[in-house]
């Protein structure tokens, strides 16, 4: 079978998974939040583990700890994502660069909407007090959003080190927030659960865009201006 009557076979493929690790997600979610709040033995285990990372606080951890949360306030997080989108404009991922224009913002705004909705007390053990309204963190939703939204713009040769470098960094952000008692472990985990389901259901899109543009014109592929759709679904493919 040729590599072009094989893609629209291999975007559905795609679709399917990408939809699949969103229901995973949201499946995640809502037991990362009914263990945190309802179940009594990992109420008390999210606090510990808490606990436990607050011990690692020192200012030789603290000063750059900061220095990385400060990193994704809004100003720095906006020009990270014009970053990102002019870059996938430049690689002529016009439908890319919408995606990332539109899901860089609203996996933080949605952590924000549902912290409100979600709260719930926390245990407490040292001094440091986490508010009822923490879960999830917007922070660890955005840090891995801006991983995730980097490697859809990361050309296939850099896809792996982009892989390598956004995972370490959502992974230092979890921590810090961590070690400076800014969230409890179950509201990272919620961060990084709900940044994962924005991404999947925009690779989804994606996917199925190019599915069916490619079934029309494989010179007109959604996913940019690469020469042919072929191409375009071997850059994109989970």
């Amino acid at each position: 079978m040729s590599t072009i009557s094989s893609t629209p076979l291999a975007a559905r493929r795609g679709v399917r998974l990408a939809l699949l690790v969103a229901g995973l997600c949201v499946i995640g979610l809502a037991l990362t939040w009914v263990l945190a709040e309802l179940v009594p033995i990992t109420h008390v285990k999210d606090a510990v583990a808490l606990y436990d990372f607050t011990r690692l606080n020192r200012p030789l951890v603290e000063v750059p700890a900061n220095v990385l949360l400060d990193l994704l306030y809004p100003p720095f997080f906006a020009a990270w994502g014009i970053v990102l989108v002019v870059l996938a404009l430049r690689r002529r991922l016009l439908w890319v660069a919408l995606a990332v224009a539109i899901v860089l913002p609203l996996a933080p705004l949605s952590a924000e909407l549902l912290k409100p909705l979600l709260a719930h007390s926390h245990d407490q053990l040292g001094p440091k007090y986490i508010t009822d309204a923490s879960w999830p963190s917007g922070h660890a939703t955005a840090a891995l959003t801006l991983s995730w939204c980097a490697l859809l713009v990361a050309p296939p040769a850099r896809r792996r080190l982009v892989a390598m470098l956004g995972g370490a960094f959502s992974l230092a952000v979890g921590v810090a927030l961590l070690v400076l008692a800014w969230h409890m472990p179950s509201d990272v985990v919620g961060g990084y659960l709900l940044a994962t389901l924005w991404a999947a259901l925009a690779l989804a899109i994606l996917l199925a865009f190019e599915r069916d543009g490619g079934s029309r014109a494989r010179a007109h592929s959604p996913l940019g201006g690469s020469p042919s759709g072929a191409r375009a679904m071997r850059a994109w493919s989970p």
